[in-house]
């Protein structure tokens, strides 16, 4: 390796400066995440070794990586994998890439869940259109007495969520079963969460390049008001949830009253409700009227 070879700070400085030419939002982010994760380092050794040379092999890859970001694909599609509540989740092409605002929707189930293994219960979870499996696997990461089943129509998302499971030792804890939603699962659950599709179609198209070439539609179009999805969850819910048991679900910024009154209208009460990061209303969570 010659002694003029880059470091990794200066490959963080010049995707910087490239991403920010091409007008990328994040520019500074986009390119401290993209080099630090081809090259393995985290803050600790980025500090320590990042003025040391890089091999011209990585620096290869590197240059790569930056003119796939530069074509619009997102960062953590290019590392292949993203952090998730602390879970270390592969990407596939049949997955959604599970969004820091999703993490809300665990925090706020995870009370629930603690509380009925409180209780005595082992909890029995259920999360429709799993994807790469990010909300089932981190509740289990966090509640060693749950066991979970990832629901989702595509092939390649159920592999990705069970090869996740591995990756992250929660197997023995996690099943996987195709969709649509309820049609191959029976059972009862203690728990239904689901992150599902809840874009209008009309809309979809012009969402940015990141999204629309690289996300899979069927994780993003909730059909023509957005709102399909919760229809289709709502009707078949009460057939699947223990008497104690609550939804936890995932809603677009100006959803909120329209969800809420879908599930009251199925027999459901609003029990909580939890805005992000963005102070967007976000998350909401029903529990059936009981008689």
């Amino acid at each position: 390796m010659s002694a003029g070879a880059p470091s990794a700070k200066s490959l963080i400085a010049e995707a910087r400066r490239r991403f920010a030419g091409a007008g990328l939002v994040d520019a500074a982010t986009d390119a401290r995440i993209l080099v630090c994760g081809l090259l393995n380092l985290n803050a600790t050794a980025l500090l320590l070794h990042g003025d040391e040379p890089v091999s011209r092999e990585m620096v290869d890859q590197v240059e790569q990586a930056i003119l796939r970001r530069l074509a619009r694909e997102p960062v953590h599609r290019i590392l292949g994998r993203r952090d998730f509540y602390g879970l270390d989740l592969t990407l596939s092409a049949g997955t959604l890439e599970p969004r820091p605002d999703t993490e809300i929707l665990v925090d706020v189930i995870l009370p629930h869940l603690r509380s009925m293994v409180r209780e005595g219960r082992r909890p029995k979870i259920v999360d429709l259109g799993t994807g790469t499996g990010a909300i089932a696997l981190a509740l289990l990461s966090e509640c060693p007495e749950a066991e979970a089943i990832g629901v989702d129509i595509s092939q390649d998302a159920l592999k990705t969520a069970h090869e996740n499971a591995e990756r992250n030792g929660l197997s023995a804890r996690f099943a996987t079963r195709p969709g649509p939603w309820f049609d191959q699962t029976p059972e009862r659950f203690d728990i239904i969460v689901s992150n599902p599709p809840y874009i209008r179609s009309a809309v979809v198209a012009g969402l940015e390049p990141e999204v629309v070439k690289y996300d899979p539609m069927a994780a993003l179009d909730g059909g023509s008001d957005g709102l399909d999805a919760y229809r289709a969850i709502a009707e078949a819910a009460p057939g699947h949830l223990e008497r104690h048991g609550v939804v936890g679900l995932e809603i677009g910024f100006d959803q909120r009253n329209e969800v809420v009154q879908i599930f009251e209208l199925a027999g459901f009460s609003l029990l909580e409700e939890r805005r992000d990061y963005g102070a967007n209303d976000r998350v909401l969570v029903f529990a059936l009227n009981l008689d």
